[in-house]
């Protein structure tokens, strides 16, 4: 888990990773430096990504084909319904609630994972989630069977994290092994 004040330059970080956000230095994965659109498409593959606000857009893209974007629909969809949003399938995402989205793009972060990612990055996965979800969600962070970075500001997602590091003014420092 990632912890830290607001502007501290957790979500830039794991943006970095994927290639979202301009970066100096060089960040490996598996060994693999992205240097090219190629090696970029290849690392987007092989990391399931949460965003801390999910986009909706202004077109009406359903449930069913978020899910479907992960690589793994069935496996996505499966936790779609672990998730309590499985019923929701062909609800566009623009209609849904902020909670309802957030445990949309968990399940299609899961299925991506099912699909063979072997990095799981979320920014702020509970934010929008009530007490009890936030809970749920918690536990079920810790079950994801790859490695995976979690920004949150959450106590009940970085209590159950095996690692904690805290970033401020653009440092990493570990607070908890």
């Amino acid at each position: 888990a990632i912890t830290g004040p607001n502007g501290a330059g957790k979500s830039s970080l794991l943006r970095s990773i994927l290639g979202l956000n301009p970066s100096r230095g060089e960040i490996r994965l598996d060994g693999t430096t992205a240097t090219d659109q190629r090696g970029w498409r290849s690392r987007r593959r092989a990391v399931a990504w949460v965003p801390q606000r999910p986009a909706v857009g202004r077109f009406p893209l359903l449930v069913r084909q978020l899910l479907a974007s992960s690589g793994s629909t069935a496996n996505a969809i499966a936790a779609a319904d672990e998730l309590g949003v499985g019923e929701l399938l062909d609800r566009p995402l623009h209609t849904l609630s902020g909670g309802q989205l957030q445990r949309c793009y968990l399940a299609r972060g899961l299925g991506h994972v099912a699909a063979g990612a072997t990095l799981f990055l979320a920014d702020e996965p509970t934010s929008a989630l009530d007490f009890d979800t936030r809970d749920s969600v918690a536990a079920l962070l810790r079950t994801i069977p790859v490695t995976s970075v979690v920004v949150t500001h959450d106590a009940a997602v970085a209590d159950g994290a095996d690692r904690v590091l805290e970033m401020a003014a653009g440092q990493l420092r570990e607070v908890r092994r």
